[in-house]
């Protein structure tokens, strides 16, 4: 067998082959290990900290706040809606409906705030865009989406009289709901009804969805009445929310009221308290006698159809026992159908001798309602919606208190206990 002797140099050129090998390895590791070494002493940390810095310099410090907040449901059509700034001023706000159509809005003059130049609608979504600077000229900006309340969702009420009107010293603020509301009182804090003459106003709910205001007595001719609706988000009933912000004033006209006594077949009209015209009237048959009480003028008509049918004077056929196309200046006095109207088909020799309606108040006239020189025209000229007739001695019982506009058929202290408040 051979033996292999390994010469001094060859063990010299091995050795330092593996030297360079590891050698290798070790500049291999010692670049690694620096990099660690790197991070361990901080130097990164610190760069971060710098940019940190300097990205905290280019943030606006303009804070913008919309209202409502995103993703509201249920807001408001009224005041709710607004952009406001702290440590800036507005530069730009856009609002627009779901499907782009924009809404108009102004930025105080201050520019720290907008609002929307109009009401609302409900039911609808609403997308805001705002823009602001801070003093350094460094640019915000926010957004928000809400949507407003449904019609499901919220109660309006329907008032009368209208604004600006001048009506009769028996006009109420008769207000009905669209819903029934169950809060009353808190539906009724939200309103109020206030005059000029200082009388005391007091509300009576008839029912879920009726309320109306008036005074202990008639309304001081000459006065002015003022009806304010802060309704917006007072909770009616369950998940059901007022929509309203109203302010309504109207004014009392003189004091007129009417005594139609059924049993001399008169009508005393009086105008502050004195006589002015006594007119000879018809009023209810034997079988059809008309309401007592004091009634108020809700509506006009210078000429109406009046069909029996509708209220219930029927024949057998089904058929109203009257039809008539053209009664002319006639005036509601009930939600059931009583007025005080023309006649002109009765023979003239009625009026003032004998009671032959069906329950309405006649009074002497003529086809086409052109005739001024007529009692019922010069009764209808002289007349204003809120007027006040008394009906008496007619046999029959008092009208409903809600039927028409007829609170004034509750004394005082019945009325107040149908308030809330």
């Amino acid at each position: 067998m051979e033996k292999r002797v390994m010469t001094d140099s060859k063990r010299r050129k091995g050795l330092m082959a593996a030297s360079a090998l590891l050698g290798g390895v070790l500049v291999l590791s010692a670049c690694s290990g620096g990099d660690k070494a790197g991070a361990s002493s901080g130097g990164d940390t610190s760069s971060q900290a710098k940019v940190d810095e300097a990205a905290a310099k280019k943030t606006s410090e303009a804070q913008i706040k919309i209202t409502p907040k995103d993703g509201s449901d249920n807001a408001s059509i009224n005041n709710g809606t607004a952009v406001t700034v702290s440590k800036g001023t507005l530069t730009s706000v856009t609002m627009q409906t779901a499907s782009g159509t924009a809404v108009a809005g102004q930025i105080s003059a201050d520019k720290k705030s907008w609002k929307p130049s109009a009401q609302l609608n409900r039911a609808t979504t609403y997308k805001i865009a705002a823009e602001a600077t801070d003093s350094a000229g460094r640019v915000a900006h926010e957004n928000a989406s809400f949507s407003t309340v449904s019609p499901a969702n919220s109660f309006i009420g329907n008032f009368t009289p209208e604004d600006g009107s001048t009506v009769g010293v028996g006009m109420p603020v008769s207000i009905n709901f669209d819903k029934a509301i169950t809060n009353k009182a808190a539906v009724q804090k939200g309103i109020t009804v206030s005059s000029s003459s200082g009388q005391e106003v007091v509300g009576h709910w008839f029912n879920a969805n009726r309320l109306d205001f008036r005074s202990e007595n008639y309304w001081t001719g000459g006065s002015t009445v003022t009806l304010k609706l802060n309704l917006d988000g007072v909770e009616g009933a369950s998940g059901v929310y007022g929509v309203q912000q109203k302010t309504v004033t109207f004014k009392i006209g003189r004091n007129q009221v009417s005594i139609v006594d059924a049993q001399t077949k008169t009508m005393t009209v009086t105008e502050d308290g004195k006589t002015i015209k006594t007119i000879p009237i018809s009023a209810g048959a034997p079988d059809h006698k008309t309401y007592q009480g004091q009634m108020v003028i809700s509506e006009k008509f210078k000429e109406t159809r009046m069909d029996g049918s509708t209220v219930g004077f029927t024949k057998n056929d089904g058929k109203g026992e009257y039809d008539i196309k053209d009664v002319p200046h006639a005036m509601r006095l009930s939600s059931s159908g009583t007025f005080i109207h023309g006649n002109y088909w009765g023979a003239k020799s009625i009026f003032g001798a004998v009671n032959t309606s069906h329950g309405c108040v006649g009074l002497s006239d003529t086809k086409g309602a052109n005739d001024p020189n007529t009692s019922a025209a010069w009764f209808y000229n002289h007349s204003l919606i809120g007027d006040v007739v008394v009906v008496k001695n007619t046999g029959d019982k008092t009208i409903a208190p809600d039927n028409g506009l007829n609170g004034w058929n509750l004394d005082w202290a019945a009325w107040k206990a149908g308030s809330a408040v």
